[in-house]
């Protein structure tokens, strides 16, 4: 789902850089305020394991992958100003090293897989916790993915109607919303909603079951 360079045109991502630093900012303070002995540990791992199930690129039919993100589960646990951050960095890394993602588009992929994820699991969580936690942790992963594959989609989608050429032909990404929400939002869906689900379902059970003292007090408040 990461967006690569050349997909999204200056007119997209130069706006989002000017949307997503300020959070950034805030979730970085956030972040600090956070950090001690006990949580810096969890956190660097709940990271490392959101970097390594993005890098497991899933085949679905069509001759397509994705993949789960790993955002509900550090937003459920700790803080979803925590999780964008954490998720933002880990898709800097892979930008900067690996070439998945790019650069340009650093922005839009954070403010999809980490800000929107992040809090809509958040919330999903804190409302449907009341019924059973179980199932409320397995659909707040499901909605956070689907979530931000919605966002992706919009932002591929709308490029063929702001940039193009005098006579319609696309600049960037050439195919408009009729398809990418379909093809995106679809997958998510069926397929990759499923695996953040009980991705996050397993996380943080197994989190629960070792008793780690910081998360004493049940979700924190954002």
């Amino acid at each position: 789902m990461h967006i690569p360079d050349g997909y999204l045109s200056p007119m997209t991502y130069i706006p989002s850089y000017v949307v997503a630093v300020p959070l950034m900012a805030y979730g970085i303070k956030k972040l600090k305020g956070e950090l001690n002995d006990q949580t810096l540990p969890l956190i660097s791992s709940l990271a490392a394991m959101s970097f390594l199930i993005m890098m497991i690129n899933i085949p679905i039919p069509g001759g397509t992958s994705g993949h789960a993100i790993g955002a509900a589960a550090i937003s459920i646990l700790i803080n979803p100003w925590i999780a964008f951050i954490s998720i933002s960095l880990v898709l800097l890394i892979q930008a900067l090293i690996f070439g998945d993602g790019g650069i340009t588009a650093w922005a839009v992929n954070s403010l999809a897989l980490g800000f929107v994820a992040s809090f809509v699991a958040y919330y999903s969580f804190k409302v449907l916790s009341k019924l059973n936690e179980n199932i409320a942790l397995f659909i707040s992963g499901w909605l956070s993915i689907v979530a931000a594959s919605f966002v992706v989609a919009v932002f591929l989608g709308i490029q063929p109607v702001i940039a193009h050429t005098p006579d319609g032909k696309p600049l960037f990404f050439p195919f408009g919303l009729e398809i990418t929400i379909p093809a995106l939002v679809g997958s998510h869906i069926l397929y990759f909603g499923a695996v953040e689900g009980l991705y996050t379902l397993l996380v943080v059970k197994f989190i629960e079951k070792i008793k780690n003292p910081f998360l004493k007090g049940s979700i924190k408040d954002v």
